[in-house]
């Protein structure tokens, strides 16, 4: 049940509804209800958003402040996330189906996130080229201006902070385009960053879908960085008009890691793994583990594994904080039960799940495929949601092969107590990041980001700096 009026943009320092009053209604997936109304931006609230952007940029408010006035503001943000904390949680969970927990988690990230970047924005500093006497080189960092930054909808409130927050602390203006499916979450950082103090126009939070609206934002020759995180197609076009500009992208694309259980491989830390990135969140995580590579001589025990795992999971609503949530909406279950069909057509040996549980919402089952050929395409495609293929390997050398065998590299996994073999497979895996014997590396301080059709840029960590800052060397000859 709608319990409010309709979320508003956040815009120039004001929160503003939509042209002509347009809503988005926002669906609860574990009941396929509607929970909330959003207002939707068109074209004339994103030209402000730009407008008031640019401006706040020109000005020097953030720009040319002292790097400890960007500290204060980011501190300040980060309390002010812990506070809507709670309230936030809810209605994350509630619209985008995850758990309860995993969504007051996304604002305790979000906190952390601003916490680190305002802890760098005195640190991103240049360097002094020595040339002899008489000269004096050196170079010094300066803000790219107005940053576009494009969210997906599975970690809408985390992910937005990690590049809002890198942003801010190197003095640029942001417009944040919160994804059309869950956008309330974002509402609430735009609460916090209203509330911390943000200097008017330096940062808009924006509801706006992939059309016209979206199109403005991305072709708008005023645009200076952007950065998405989402599909390899949607990555693509943005890359092409981002192309006719000439402005710098960061791209988080898709993904399709897998996880390589060798001979000695604890299997509890491998089944923690699938129930940290295979189930949770229903699936629907761009570097979770999608392919489970194990050594032949411990195959059976893990697909037994799988199958005592698949009995104990919760399934329900992320209010209960459920294990196995739903999907986020009606169209990524269909497109997920697409694939589901193609195993079946492919006569792909089912382990557990390939159905969709009896209740309403938009659940499916943990699913389960085993000796899948590495030519599959539920073997090579990104489906995002609860389906892992397992496949069996003899040599380390194999276990590359298979593991390096699509088109994307986000991550991958490797569990085993042998350093050698564990240095020696990290050293040929084509992944941004590899975990052993856990998976998701839990710190802000981690860089992230893929090979391949995985995308490119690093966001998180000390490297994301660079994103947002382009390097002036200024050399002089001295008399």
């Amino acid at each position: 049940m709608v319990t409010q009026g309709a979320y508003e943009n956040y815009v120039a320092g004001e929160f503003v509804t939509g042209e002509n009053d347009r809503t988005l209604e926002v669906e609860n997936p574990a009941t396929a209800e509607t929970v909330a109304l959003h207002a939707l931006a068109g074209a004339e609230t994103c030209a402000r958003a730009v407008e008031a952007g640019r401006a706040a940029f020109a000005s020097g408010v953030l720009s040319r402040a002292k790097p400890t006035v960007r500290m204060r503001l980011l501190f300040d943000i980060a309390a002010e996330l812990r506070k809507v904390k709670q309230e936030g949680g809810r209605m994350l969970c509630l619209e985008q189906g995850k758990s309860l927990k995993s969504a007051e988690d996304e604002f305790e990230k979000a906190a952390a996130a601003f916490e680190y970047y305002g802890g760098l924005a005195d640190k991103a500093e240049g360097r002094q080229i020595p040339l002899g006497d008489g000269m004096v080189d050196f170079t010094i960092l300066e803000p790219l201006g107005l940053s576009l930054q494009i969210v997906p909808w599975n970690f809408p409130v985390s992910i937005a902070a990690r590049s809002v927050a890198a942003a801010l602390a190197t003095g640029n203006s942001v417009i944040l385009k919160s994804p059309e499916i869950t956008p309330v979450g974002l509402h609430y950082m735009a609460r916090a960053i209203d509330a911390a103090g943000a200097p008017a126009g330096t940062v808009s939070v924006i509801c706006a879908t992939g059309g016209d609206a979206g199109r403005h934002l991305v072709t708008d020759p005023a645009i200076d960085q952007i950065t998405f995180t989402g599909s390899v197609a949607t990555g693509r076009w943005i890359l092409s008009a981002a192309a006719e500009n000439i402005v710098p992208t960061v791209m988080e694309l898709g993904g399709k890691s897998a996880g390589i259980a060798l001979d000695d491989a604890d299997m509890s830390k491998v089944m923690a793994a699938v129930r940290a990135s295979t189930i949770s969140n229903a699936g629907q995580i761009c570097s979770g583990m999608t392919r489970l590579i194990v050594h032949r001589s411990r195959y059976d025990e893990a697909l037994a594994e799988l199958g005592k795992l698949a009995e104990e999971i919760t399934v329900g609503p992320g209010m209960d904080n459920s294990v196995l949530t739903p999907l986020v909406s009606e169209t990524q279950r269909n497109r997920v039960q697409e694939y589901l069909s193609i195993g079946a057509n492919e006569k792909l040996d089912l382990v557990t799940g390939g159905g969709v549980p009896d209740r309403a919402g938009w659940f499916m089952d943990f699913t389960v495929y085993a000796d899948v050929p590495a030519t599959s395409r539920l073997a090579q495609e990104e489906i995002f949601g609860p389906v892992l293929v397992v496949m069996p390997f003899d040599t380390r050398e194999e276990a590359v092969e298979l593991a390096n065998g699509t088109q994307y590299g986000l991550a991958a996994g490797i569990f085993t107590d042998r350093l050698n073999d564990a240095l020696w497979l990290a050293q040929r895996l084509r992944a941004g990041q590899v975990y052993g014997n856990l998976w998701h590396a839990a710190s802000i301080a981690s860089p992230f980001g893929g090979f391949g059709r995985s995308g490119f840029g690093r966001e998180r960590g000390a490297e994301a700096v660079m994103n947002y800052a382009k390097s002036k060397n200024v050399c002089f000859a001295l008399s």
